[in-house]
C-alpha cells in the first residue's frame, strides 16, 4: 500500500516509481483529471522513454467502458496536477476515488505531483478556487495536511502558516522536485531528485526539515 506525493518535477521520479512496482514491465496509467485529462501528453513524453507500458484514464468526454478493471490491473498510477477541487468532483461522480481506494489496498502504487500529491491526505493547500490559497479538505487517507511547491512558489509558506494559525491540521510541506513515500499510513523516506529540495513537518509553532535521500 504505496502512495508517493510529490512537490513538483515528474521526469526525476519516474525511475523510482517504476522500482517501487518491483516490476520489469509495468501497467502505468496516467489520471489526468486535474487538468480536464490535459497532462496525458506529458505523461507519455516522460514514460515512453522507460520499459513500462504507459496508458490513461479520460473521464471528461465518455470513459473507456472498462476504466475500474484497467486501473485495478495497473502496478502504478500516476495523478497529474491542476485544480485539486474539481478533480475530487469528478473522481467523486465516477467513482473513481472508490476504485482508486480498492487498487491501494491491492498494492497499486499511487503516486502525483501537486494536486495529484495533496488529494490523498486530509487536506492540502490549494488555488482551486482562487489565487490566494486556501486549505481543501482531500480523501483522508493519510493523516495530516500537504503542501506542494514549498520552495517552488513565494506565496506557499505565509499562506501554509496562516493556515496553520487557523487551525488547518498540521503535516507535511513539499519542495519541488522532492516527493514523500508512505506504505500504509507510515512516512518512510524523502526522496529529492535537486541539490537542496526536500520536505519538512510543519505545525503552528514548527518546522522540521525531514532527512532526504537523492534519487
Amino acid at each position: 500500500m504505496t502512495i508517493v506525493a510529490s512537490g513538483g518535477g515528474l521526469r526525476v521520479f519516474v525511475d523510482y516509481l517504476l522500482g517501487l512496482t518491483g516490476k520489469d514491465d509495468p501497467g502505468v496509467c496516467c489520471l489526468g483529471t486535474a487538468t480536464g485529462d490535459a497532462f496525458v501528453a506529458t505523461f507519455y513524453d516522460e514514460f515512453t522513454r522507460k520499459h513500462c507500458r504507459p496508458s490513461h484514464v479520460a473521464l471528461f468526454g465518455i470513459p473507456r467502458p472498462d476504466w475500474r478493471e484497467h486501473l485495478l490491473s495497473r502496478d502504478l498510477i500516476w495523478v497529474g496536477g491542476g485544480n485539486t477541487a474539481s478533480m475530487l468532483a469528478v473522481w467523486r461522480a465516477h467513482g473513481v476515488d472508490e476504485v482508486l481506494r480498492e487498487a491501494w489496498e491491492r498494492g497499486v502504487v499511487l503516486a502525483g505531483a501537486s494536486a495529484g500529491a495533496i488529494c490523498w491526505f486530509e487536506a492540502g493547500v490549494t488555488d482551486s478556487f482562487r489565487a490566494e490559497l486556501d486549505g481543501l479538505e482531500c480523501l483522508g487517507w493519510l493523516p495530516g495536511s500537504c503542501c506542494p511547491h514549498y520552495d517552488g512558489e513565494p506565496n506557499r509558506k505565509p499562506a501554509l502558516r496562516r493556515l496553520l494559525d487557523d487551525g488547518f491540521p498540521e503535516g507535511i510541506a513539499i519542495d519541488d522536485f522532492a516527493a514523500v513515500r508512505f506504505d500504509g499510513t507510515k512516512l518512510i523516506e524523502v526522496v529529492a531528485g535537486r541539490d537542496g529540495a526536500g520536505a519538512y513537518r510543519v505545525g503552528a509553532d514548527r518546522e522540521t526539515p525531514l532527512p532526504v535521500r537523492a534519487v
